[in-house]
């Protein structure tokens, strides 16, 4: 089962002794009680050093240093750039899309309350924490799991072998709901892959699957392929990048990839905070490069009967908006929305405005074609921009 986040200063030993699974409650001292008033600034100062000084302590009990390096090629350093990535325009989008006023949301209406939040590769819970207080505040109940080898699982990442042993602890924790009890489930980056796979295998679990510039990939698609134009073909990649990790030896195949930290902050934080680059770079651990490797086998009868929907972020430098674009043309979801001015990690750079899409799509109702008894039919795909 994975961890799930909970952000207290508490000694190293109490870590090791976390629970596993229950829902983040760690807002609970530190704010008021849900739908009271907002976080003044000096409260969110007060959790980010919570946050932080947590995550210096997963990153000391797993073993790391306070910095980590490992030599770097320039193939990503367009990228990296201050400048955008792709020519397409984006000046034609509403503040609507973005603003930070909050949504009014009806409990009563919810298919579910719960949203599970799923990382992108190399991150962890931990990185959700403003995610997780404002889901809170609207009265929802977010949690937030560490996938194997991520966060504080101190699983080797070396050791991860198949993207089936990289995502159980999300598989685990949906196997373990009531049968009647469904979930949202939100994935960043190449955590994607591990929603996909939970779509395939638990259909009736999920009410609805969120991608946020995640590697939403096709049947027979590697999460790796979603990147492969900007980082060249797997073989290639495989035999020349400077970011590969060998852990089990350089005579052996590489087992993982890791970035350091000028590569970090062009590729993922290009609009984040200083202090949320910070604390990721105290908690990003190793990439395991198997589950990335691995082709996804998914069907029309579970992973299609899943409604998706994908945030596009349009200051990516990551994944580029036009990888994105491309992305929901290939495999179109059934609702497509837009975070202007995010960056890869828009649970840092634009909470506010993930947060509002995320209010939307958990409003969103089924069709009556898609409900029990009722025969299935298509959607339209509905863009909000």
């Amino acid at each position: 089962m994975g961890n799930v986040f909970a952000f207290a200063c508490m000694p190293r030993k109490e870590h090791r002794g976390a629970a596993a699974v229950s829902r983040s409650k760690w807002m609970g001292s530190t704010r008021s009680a849900r739908g009271g008033p907002k976080l003044t600034p000096a409260e969110e100062e007060l959790l980010h050093r919570q946050a932080l000084a947590m995550a210096i302590h997963q990153h000391l009990d797993s073993g790391g240093s306070m910095s980590r390096r490992i030599d770097a090629g320039a193939s990503l350093s367009r990228r990296m750039a201050s400048g955008s990535t792709s020519s397409r325009r984006r000046g034609d989008l509403p503040d609507s899309v973005t603003n930070a006023k909050p949504a009014q949301i009806v409990l009563e209406n919810l298919e579910t309350k719960k949203i599970v939040l799923v990382h992108g590769e190399g991150f962890g819970a931990w990185c959700w924490y403003k995610t997780i207080s404002h889901l809170e505040e609207a009265g929802l109940e977010p949690a937030a799991l560490d996938l194997t080898g991520s966060g504080i699982d101190h699983t080797d990442t070396n050791s991860i072998a198949t993207l089936a042993d990289y995502s159980k602890p999300l598989i685990d924790y949906l196997d373990k709901l009531p049968e009647d009890e469904e979930v949202i489930l939100v994935g960043h980056s190449c955590g994607g892959a591990s929603v996909s796979y939970a779509l395939e295998h638990c259909p009736k679990k999920i009410s609805k699957a969120v991608f946020l510039t995640a590697t939403m990939v096709k049947d027979g698609q590697r999460p790796f392929d979603v990147f492969s134009e900007e980082l060249r073909s797997a073989d290639v990649f495989l035999q020349e990048s400077q970011f590969l990790v060998y852990g089990n030896g350089k005579d052996k195949p590489p087992t993982g990839l890791m970035f350091d930290k000028q590569q970090i902050k062009g590729l993922y934080f290009n609009q984040t905070p200083s202090k949320d680059m910070a604390l990721a770079a105290v908690s990003m651990r190793p990439i395991p490069l198997a589950p990335i490797m691995e082709k996804l086998s998914l069907t029309p009868e579970k992973y299609g009967r899943v409604r998706r929907s994908f945030i596009q972020t349009l200051d990516d430098h990551m994944l580029s908006p036009d990888a994105q674009e491309k992305l929901v043309r290939e495999n179109p979801p059934d609702g497509i929305f837009k975070i202007k001015g995010g960056d890869h990690c828009p649970f840092f750079s634009k909470p506010q405005s993930l947060n509002k899409i995320l209010l939307e799509i958990a409003q969103i109702q089924a069709p009556a074609a898609l409900l029990p008894g009722k025969a299935s039919s298509e959607e339209p795909v509905a863009e909000k921009s």
